[in-house]
């Protein structure tokens, strides 16, 4: 499944990498045309018994691509998953090992489906959509809506743009607060939730930001929370997660890992994100890990 709008690769480029998959492999090949195409062409992919999806493009494509491939559910006999990184971060396929360039990743791809290289991997769900790195009720979807109104003017999406559209959130975003609700513990108020189900959380160029240092595909998910919104609590625990071996703390830092599942309710309607894509306002999400939910091949 090709995204013609993916942002690191030209038409030319696409039918190249098309080529060399079907030169080792017998290869049908879909360009997506409008939001939600690739989710409806995974789902025709399982009932057509496909062994493998191969999602060329970027997070937001993966993500639609998973969405079809689970929309009845994580079961036995699905197709395997497949990724060449073409879009601007492309965190799903470097949290996998692959390279964060489509010719090489290519030719990982096509290594590994003749090797039959397959991982079973855990992903998150929230409310009734699938996500494979991470999601967010606030802040970060609010940054991630600034950025999709400036590309829909024709700006291309830098990470420089990301940090400012973050700022501008911060400052003059609805700054409503989140209480958090953990199965059978007491509820706990949070300025600030970002739920991981890898680590990193995302990538500023080549730059890791690791809220969640044990996040993986092979446990639950980990929430990274602050309980103060205040400016100088935010930028002193940014600066923690840009390190490249650091750990966030402090006493306005929560930090919990492997949780099967929570809900986040906020005080008034937030933007909300999942792997990169801003899915317009929530008041409320339930969040939870689905184990062992997907083959990929790595």
């Amino acid at each position: 499944m090709v995204n013609p709008k993916a942002t690191t690769t030209s038409a030319r480029a696409r039918d190249v990498l098309a080529h060399a998959l079907a030169s080792e492999v017998k290869l049908d090949v879909a360009e997506t045309t409008h939001r939600g195409h690739a989710t409806e062409l995974a789902e025709q992919a399982t009932r057509d018994g496909l062994d493998v999806v191969v999602a060329l493009g970027g997070d937001g494509t993966v993500n639609e691509v998973v969405n079809g491939l689970l929309h009845a559910g994580p079961q036995p006999g699905l197709p395997s998953l497949g990724v060449v990184p073409a879009g601007s971060t492309n965190v799903f396929a470097r949290v996998l090992g692959m390279p964060n360039n489509a010719v090489e990743a290519t030719s990982q791809l096509i290594e590994a489906l003749l090797e039959d290289r397959r991982r079973t991997i855990g992903l998150g769900q929230a409310d009734d959509r699938y996500f494979t790195f991470n999601a967010g009720l606030g802040i970060d979807a609010g940054a991630v809506r600034r950025v999709e109104a400036v590309r829909r003017k024709g700006r291309t999406a830098t990470q420089a743009l990301y940090v400012r559209s973050a700022v501008r959130e911060h400052f003059f975003g609805p700054g409503h607060m989140l209480t958090l609700d953990l199965p059978g513990g007491e509820p706990l108020r949070l300025a600030l939730a970002l739920i991981c189900a890898v680590d990193p959380w995302t990538y500023l160029g080549n730059r890791p930001v690791r809220p969640c240092p044990d996040a993986s595909f092979d446990t639950g998910l980990d929430l990274f929370g602050l309980t103060s919104a205040r400016t100088p609590v935010m930028l002193r625990h940014l600066v923690q997660l840009l390190q490249k071996d650091g750990r966030p703390h402090g006493k306005h830092v929560a930090l919990l890992h492997d949780l099967p599942g929570f809900t986040l309710t906020a005080d008034g309607p937030l933007p909300f994100q999942l792997d990169g894509d801003e899915l317009g306002d929530r008041s409320s999400v339930v969040l939870r890990s689905v184990p062992k939910a997907l083959q990929v091949v790595v």
